[in-house]
């Protein structure tokens, strides 16, 4: 695909990438990375954390190259705040580490991390994304990190002097490790004396408790943020990792990061893009400390993973984009499948191309994709009009688009039919009218009438195209003109009012699905009936 590098930012980063693999590390395993934190809901503004590495990562396996993505769960990170709908009573445990947090309250987890990391998993997983885990609390409590901490230690003056390039205030006696407090497990702690000969480190904690230990040996705490970051890039061997806008102010941990990695560390910093953030349609920013975000999981619902994994590969990561919950998911699919018609003719853009390919498939082989893809707004319309009635819906679909069996049209359907259930407002559900409205029947006029009537002789063309004929071809009938004939100011507001006379008759408000699939769906017989003829 290197080809398409021009217009293709995917391929343009593998190509960097590469390059500065072979210059730092010639012949060694490629490392991008990413890092996420359980903190609460992992949502779709953190998914492009991952999906960034990912299709560069991918990229480079396809191109037969040695390439492994790390995900570095911070799941030793304190636990800062209650998210909302979560007891408050957790609050006692603000300070523990994640690990150490009981789980939400009905979880089956372990513990507050396993129960938010579970669903970005299976998620990860249904989107095709290869990724080698890593627990940083695994990574701290057995002493991975050991000489990292002690040589972050030894050299907290260097750090310290870099940070205080940053700062507006003075720090003193500034520490670079936090030690969890053995009794309460909070970091609520102070560090009230260090040798740097023995490395005995003592400490106090808010709860009363304190302790001396040795930091050769203590498994038991970690390194601050920005030193805890660049520490993983020089002992990762990281190549490519992005972050997000938040992270490229000054004195943030990217831009100290990129010093304290060489100064300290003797590393250098990955190659790093700053991504923009991803919104969701009538969402104001996400956040997964305040809970009731949209995730990956819930974007898989109503969608399908090479939709979700397109937003992502189609956009530079500095270009933000919203996902959409609400209808415009129906324009979102309609652009889904026009590319992919463009792509099955040949005529698609190199770009467009590319990014419908990383979308439909990885380096190990393409992602499930539904066998009968009927536009999703027809499969909305149909779960929405039958209440999601198989029986009903396959007699609809088999008429429409001549499909045989409901689970050629999976799991397309399945996604389009629990957007239905969630996402559609109740004011906009269909409800076919039980009988015909004869008030409204009786006071209609003698063009209405005939109109109606002109509708009801022609439902014997009983095929989306000979229905969506019909409508539109009434009021020309009525107006003395061909069924060809090309719509006039007069005659689109004719058919506006044909339409709105026909939405109230059978489902009692002005506008509702598609007319020829909501036909289609009540079944010529009772049409008839509802019309009054």
């Amino acid at each position: 695909m290197a080809d398409s590098a021009e217009t293709d930012w995917v391929s343009r980063f593998a190509d960097e990438v590469i390059s500065e693999a072979e210059r730092r590390a010639p012949g060694k395993t490629i490392v991008c990375a990413s890092g996420l934190s359980p903190s609460g809901p992992i949502h779709l503004g953190n998914l492009r954390e991952v999906m960034t590495p990912h299709l560069v990562a991918d990229e480079i396996r396809r191109r037969g190259r040695k390439c492994v993505h790390l995900l570095s769960w911070d799941d030793y990170d304190r636990f800062r705040r209650v998210p909302a709908g979560i007891d408050q009573s957790w609050a006692e445990h603000i300070g523990k580490p994640l690990t150490s947090v009981p789980a939400p309250p009905g979880s089956s987890y372990a513990n507050w991390a396993e129960h938010f990391k579970a669903p970005m998993i299976a998620a990860l997983q249904e989107m095709g994304v290869e990724f080698h885990a890593i627990s940083q609390t695994a990574q701290y409590t057995t002493g991975a990190y050991r000489e990292q901490i002690l040589t972050a230690v030894r050299a907290r003056a260097r750090i310290d002097a870099v940070l205080s390039r940053y700062r507006s205030k003075e720090v003193e006696d500034y520490f670079p490790y936090k030690p969890y407090c053995d009794l309460c497990e909070r970091d609520l702690t102070t560090v009230t004396n260090y040798d740097d000969e023995t490395t005995e480190l003592a400490y106090t904690c808010e709860c009363g408790f304190g302790e001396t230990v040795r930091l050769a040996e203590h498994d038991r705490g970690k390194l601050v943020w920005k030193v805890d970051w660049p520490m993983r890039w020089a002992h990762e061997g990281v190549i490519f990792e992005p972050s997000g806008v938040d992270h490229h102010s000054p004195g943030s941990a990217w831009v100290v990061g990129a010093q304290i990695v060489g100064e300290v560390f003797g590393g250098q910093q990955p190659i790093g893009p700053m991504y923009a953030f991803v919104g969701i349609t009538g969402m104001a920013k996400m956040s997964s400390s305040k809970g009731n975000v949209p995730t990956p999981a819930d974007a898989l619902e109503i969608m399908e993973a090479p939709v979700l994994r397109w937003l992502y590969a189609r956009r530079k990561p500095a270009q933000s984009f919203k996902i959409a919950f609400d209808q415009e998911i129906q324009r979102l699919y309609d652009e889904w499948d026009a590319l992919g018609r463009k792509v099955a003719a040949g005529q698609a853009q190199p770009a467009e191309l590319t990014a419908y390919q990383r979308a439909v498939s990885t380096a190990a082989g393409p992602l499930p994709a539904t066998p009968h893809p009927v536009p999703y707004r027809t499969l909305a319309s149909v779960a929405d009009i039958t209440t999601g009635d198989a029986e009903q819906s396959l007699r609809i679909l088999r008429d429409l688009d001549g499909v045989r069996a409901l689970d050629d049209t999976r799991p397309r359907l399945d996604r389009a039919q629990r957007w239905v259930e969630a996402h559609l407002p109740a004011e906009s559900r269909t409800r076919v009218r039980d009988s015909p409205d004869q008030e409204l029947l009786d006071s209609l006029g003698r063009g209405e009438r005939e109109g109606l009537r002109l509708l009801a002789d022609g439902l014997d063309d009983w095929t989306l195209e000979g229905l969506t004929t019909l409508v539109y071809g009434v009021p020309k009938l009525q107006a003395g003109l061909d069924a060809d004939a090309k719509a006039t100011p007069e005659l689109k507001a004719a058919q506006r009012a044909f339409f709105a006379l026909l939405y109230r008759l059978l489902v009692g408000r002005d506008t509702g699905p598609r007319l020829p699939t909501l036909l289609m769906a009540v079944g010529a017989d009772r049409v008839r009936k509802l019309v009054g003829a």
